[in-house]
């Protein structure tokens, strides 16, 4: 099995929309080491960081955060550590346009 280290995704979402990230690609396996999450405006922020099993619909028992506040101009590094199967997603969702996401990690096909 290879293993890659690097960029497993990054997305700026759309306002209050559930925007997928990363979903991991057919026959490959992820270890998300972290997740970042960048507040770009002069206003908090609330954001939602969620993990779906082969990409299934929303649902509360996925969140990793759940509408946590974000201030103005800050930053927060998720250190989770989440093991991911194929067709497994990660999604980000936003209260304002201005959430930068970057998630780090280890695909291994």
């Amino acid at each position: 099995m290879a293993n890659t280290y690097k960029i497993l995704g990054q997305a700026n979402p759309a306002a209050t929309t559930d925007t997928p990230v990363y979903t991991v690609g057919s026959g490959k396996q992820a270890i998300v080491s972290s997740i970042t999450l960048a507040n770009l405006s002069g206003s908090a922020i609330t954001y939602r960081v969620r993990v779906a099993e082969d990409g299934a619909a929303v649902d509360d028992s996925q969140y990793l955060a759940k509408d946590s506040s974000l201030p103005a101009n800050d930053s927060v590094i998720l250190t989770v550590g989440v093991t991911l199967d194929a067709s497994d997603v990660i999604a980000v969702y936003a209260s304002d346009t201005n959430l930068a996401c970057s998630v780090f990690g280890v695909e291994i096909e």
